[in-house]
């Protein structure tokens, strides 16, 4: 796909992780964010958070069905801003709700169930962002990969965080989880072998059709 290898993929997908945030600025500047604008952004940072870490875990079904290579190019990139709206989302809360008091920080995250489990994925997920770098990829070795695999843990405590969060309108959370055990299914070895043969397949018929046209 050469619009993938194209010098300007990178900067256009990091143009668009950034559209969130600069919208959700306009919107604090010039727009309206409702009577709670505090809890508005709080949820529109976690939101994009969940969005961009399920398009960080597409990566490599894309990879594995279409055998581009180049879609893991935007895998660290996504992480990151993963991170970011994630660190966003934590720390209007911190800010807001507990005037970066660590005690009441604390006993919140003990005593209500769904910030327990959203705060361990934000845990979790730090140091994934800090070993996200070629650095630490190439000191832990293999033990980079074993670590990384964490990132199928928080995306299903970030699905369980959403979803106790809402608790009435169980539709897009529903979405997110549904999409996220698509996501995970498509790692299993079966899915994966069944994806290389019908690539496999697909390049047989493909080059059949051109020995025809020949």
């Amino acid at each position: 796909m050469p619009l993938l290898q194209h010098y300007a993929a990178k900067p256009l997908l990091f143009f668009l992780c950034l559209l969130p945030l600069l919208w959700i600025l306009w919107n604090a500047l010039y727009g309206d964010l409702g009577a709670n604008p505090v809890e508005t952004v709080t949820h529109q940072t976690g939101d994009w958070a969940l969005r961009i870490l399920l398009l960080t875990l597409l990566w490599t079904p894309l990879k594995n069905w279409t055998g581009v290579s180049q879609f893991i190019r935007f895998r660290r990139m996504t992480g990151l801003f993963v991170y970011f709206y994630a660190s966003c989302h934590f720390l209007i809360w911190f800010l807001a709700d507990h005037a970066l008091d660590i005690n009441s920080m604390l006993e919140d995250v003990i005593e209500r169930p769904y910030i327990t489990i959203g705060f361990s994925a934000f845990v979790l997920l730090t140091p994934l962002a800090v070993t996200s770098n070629r650095y630490l990829m190439r000191k832990l070795g293999r033990n980079w990969k074993t670590l990384h695999r964490l990132v199928y843990v928080i995306v299903l405590l970030a699905v369980i965080h959403y979803l106790w969060l809402v608790k009435a309108d169980l539709l897009e959370p529903g979405l997110y989880a549904l999409l996220a055990v698509i996501l995970l299914l498509a790692r299993t070895p079966m899915l994966v072998r069944a994806g290389h043969r019908l690539r496999a397949a697909y390049r047989e018929t493909d080059q059949s059709n051109v020995s025809l046209n020949q």
